[in-house]
């Protein structure tokens, strides 16, 4: 059963730019409410003052009309009051005090999430260059990404996600300075990843359900990021050996239904923060690692719908925190100690059916079993590289037609709708 990521990030250092923007926005909708009367009988005097006054408001306005006039369907009037120079009144735009100088009101925030507005990103989203928060979470935004949107160099969190974006993979995201969360989830971005990605110091990197291809880049351990969401793109290979780098920031790594290859490198033991590991719906070879009995703050762990085979020992089944443990529809010959009898443990979830164990309800069938585990099984092509080889492993079959027939072609990793959480 594929498992979910709870995208939880907690840095204290979003917390206070959460907070602080929260301030300002419970004070900017009672400021509005309080100048209601006053901006609709003195209109343009305010602009003329406004203008004057605050020329980051009257770019923000600049860019928000344009905005407007490519938004061509907007069933929940979303954008309605968007009429006048008082950005700060707009529903979804939030402002604060500027950073270099708070006796100056900016805009610092753009929420859209669950609008359902459709339209595409103009150019002159640049002009809001205080923006620290974009949240544009299920929408139907289409078209690429603006080249623009490398002015805006305080943007510390853009989730776009849940839209329909397209192109490549969106270069420009990379020139952020102070980006820390990205989530690009649920569109239909093409192509490689950058291997700058994993240089950059980020927290979150989402990039599930979009339309990735070629392999994992190798510098996938040089990130910095404690979640990492890979599922249901079409990435090949093996999964990079150097992963170990990973290892104090990583907790969340899932690489569900894609077309990866190879055995689970033993680097995965050093990944000592790792809470939740999901690399179902691959075609990942070999055993598991002894490496991972190491991994004491392992809570969700889904090797499922692979080709694995050897032993499931103690060593997995014992670890402290481990209350999720599916390793159905592989070739696992032999279960050890408390692996053998499931209920021993309370509340420990665990599901092992469609293996070739002995003595145990619902698995394959004997010849099914020898057909796989008579073939040698290597590994060589991951310890060097990690990523696609010069060579394969001797046994890397197509996805096989032991999965059930009803696999979706997208396995669902946590509802789109849902907007990043900071608890």
């Amino acid at each position: 059963m594929p498992m979910a990521s709870s995208l939880v990030s907690s840095l204290p250092t979003r917390a206070l730019l959460l907070l602080l923007l929260h301030i300002s926005f419970s004070f900017n909708k009672l400021a509005a409410k309080h100048g209601n009367f006053a901006a609709h009988n003195h209109h343009h005097h305010e602009h003329r003052s406004h203008s004057s006054s605050n020329q980051r408001l009257h770019q923000a306005y600049i860019a928000l009309q344009a905005w407007k006039r490519v938004i061509y369907s907007d069933p929940n009037n979303f954008t309605t009051n968007w009429v006048g120079p008082s950005v700060c009144s707009y529903t979804g735009v939030f402002c604060a005090p500027a950073l270099d100088d708070p006796k100056i009101r900016v805009v610092a925030g753009i929420d859209f999430n669950s609008a359902d507005i459709a339209g595409f990103l103009p150019n002159e989203i640049g002009l809001l260059s205080d923006l620290a928060l974009i949240h544009l979470n299920s929408n139907r935004f289409c078209g690429i990404i603006p080249e623009t949107l490398a002015n805006l160099t305080l943007l510390y969190e853009l989730d776009i996600s849940n839209n329909r974006f397209v192109g490549p993979f969106p270069m420009v995201v990379l020139s952020l300075p102070t980006l820390k969360y990205l989530d690009i989830r649920y569109n239909d971005f093409e192509g490689s990843l950058p291997a700058q990605l994993f240089s950059k110091k980020l927290d979150a990197i989402l990039v599930n359900n979009n339309r990735f291809s070629n392999t994992i880049p190798q510098n996938l351990g040089f990130s910095t990021a404690s979640v990492v969401v890979f599922a249901n793109n079409n990435f090949g290979g093996c999964i990079p050996s150097n992963i170990y780098k990973f290892a104090d920031t990583l907790e969340e790594l899932l690489l569900i239904n894609n077309n990866l290859t190879g055995c689970l490198p033993q680097d995965l033991g050093f990944l000592y923060k790792l809470r939740v590991l999901d690399v179902s719906f691959n075609n990942i070879t070999g055993p598991i690692p002894y490496s991972m009995a190491g991994l004491s703050h392992l809570e969700q762990l889904n090797l499922g719908h692979n080709m694995l085979t050897g032993i499931v020992s103690d060593g997995v089944c014992l670890l402290p925190s481990l209350t999720n443990f599916t390793f159905s529809y592989n070739y696992f010959c032999e279960e050890t100690g408390v692996c053998q009898n499931s209920t021993s443990r309370p509340g420990f979830k665990f599901d092992d059916r469609r293996n070739c164990l002995p003595e145990k309800p619902f698995q394959r069938s004997k010849k099914e079993c020898n057909a796989v585990l008579e073939r040698p099984v290597d590994c060589s092509c991951c310890v060097s590289g990690g990523g696609a080889a010069a060579a394969g492993p001797t046994f890397a079959p197509a996805r096989a037609a032991f999965a059930p027939a009803a696999m979706p072609a997208a396995v669902p990793v946590s509802p789109p709708s849902i907007a990043p959480s900071y608890s």
